[in-house]
């Protein structure tokens, strides 16, 4: 993959194609669908963002979970929606009846982010299809899976074949998480062609760089080096998982590249995100809700256990200045 980044650069010079055609063939062999079931964009947020513009009138509402990936919010009021919080059952999964519950006749895109950013849960296929049919027809899902090749759960949703009789579904992934493109920028969008074709109506002239697209086909070969990478994290998830839950901290089991620490009375969640920062490692606090850790290498999951383990009730030790991304 480094080869070909770098020979693509050498050609920094000449623009990219006009619209990443190519790309998308490419992107839909390797899913097995059809050449017009893929949109591809600048990152799965890019993908959100055409999706968003190509069906949202002013004065829509876009419904989703929260916390959430902050883009949410953002991407609605770009394409003139109105955002729709909805908040987190307890233990950190979407509530997929109040999502269904806050569709009204002006909403036009709700979100299922799974597995669910930054909690790590997990909608299963049969919780999954119970609310895809729910959903009334003029209302677009926007299944965002940026996370689904970490998830290992036995009743994890197969995706794609749920796409067949459903025109109101866009599946939405990316290049950025386990294959470790995130600075290249290269996501991908599948679902109805009739669909797809509007999401790529608003594709934005040579939006997708050569050197992203080089890397996107050359990632999509390194089928076994990906799978080496994504078993070491998810090994190192559920180590980090045991450790933290041994030191009684409110740890949620995860299906992604990350896990959460819930707040909530006395645990001591936001004193913690203090430690974390002192100690150089950065990571992704929401204030009152919790912390998202990001699951790197052993050395950095031990600089967080240094960090954040307890010396008494609530209390946390600051040992270490290693960054765990």
């Amino acid at each position: 993959m480094r080869k070909a980044i770098r020979n693509t650069a050498d050609r920094a010079h000449r623009y990219p194609p006009f619209h990443p055609d190519q790309l998308a063939r490419r992107i839909a062999g390797w899913c097995g669908v059809d050449g017009d079931a893929v949109a591809v964009g600048s990152g799965s947020v890019g993908v959100a963002l055409q999706l968003l513009q190509a069906v949202i009138r002013p004065g829509d509402r876009m419904v989703y979970a929260w916390p959430g990936f902050d883009a949410y919010p953002m991407l609605a009021r770009m394409a003139g929606a109105e955002p729709v919080p909805v908040p987190l059952l307890p233990d950190g999964r979407q509530n997929l009846a109040a999502l269904a519950g806050a569709i009204d006749a002006t909403t036009s895109v709700v979100v299922v982010c799974n597995p669910h950013n930054p909690t790590g849960s997990l909608v299963t296929a049969p919780e999954l299809a119970e609310f895809l049919a729910r959903v009334p027809d003029h209302v677009t899902v926007l299944l965002d899976e940026a996370y689904v090749e970490f998830v290992r759960h036995p009743e994890a949703p197969d995706s794609l074949p749920l796409l067949a009789g459903r025109p109101n579904l866009v599946v939405l992934r990316t290049f950025s998480k386990a294959y470790g493109l995130a600075a290249l920028r290269a996501g991908y969008g599948l679902g109805d062609p009739r669909l797809v074709a509007r999401i790529r109506g608003q594709q934005l002239p040579y939006g997708i760089n050569a050197v992203a697209a080089a890397a996107v086909e050359a990632t999509l070969e390194a089928g076994e080096e990906l799978a080496a990478r994504v078993d070491a994290v998810i090994s190192e998830r559920e180590r980090l998982h045991r450790r933290l839950a041994r030191y009684g901290l409110p740890v949620l089991p995860s299906q992604a590249n990350f896990l959460w620490l819930a707040s909530g009375p006395d645990t001591g969640t936001d004193q913690r995100a203090h430690a974390l920062n002192t100690a150089r490692i950065h990571v992704r606090h929401w204030p009152g809700e919790g912390i998202r850790l990001t699951v790197g290498h052993p050395q950095d999951g031990d600089a967080v256990l240094s960090a954040v383990a307890p010396v008494g009730r609530g209390a946390v030790a600051t040992r270490t200045t290693r960054s765990a991304r």
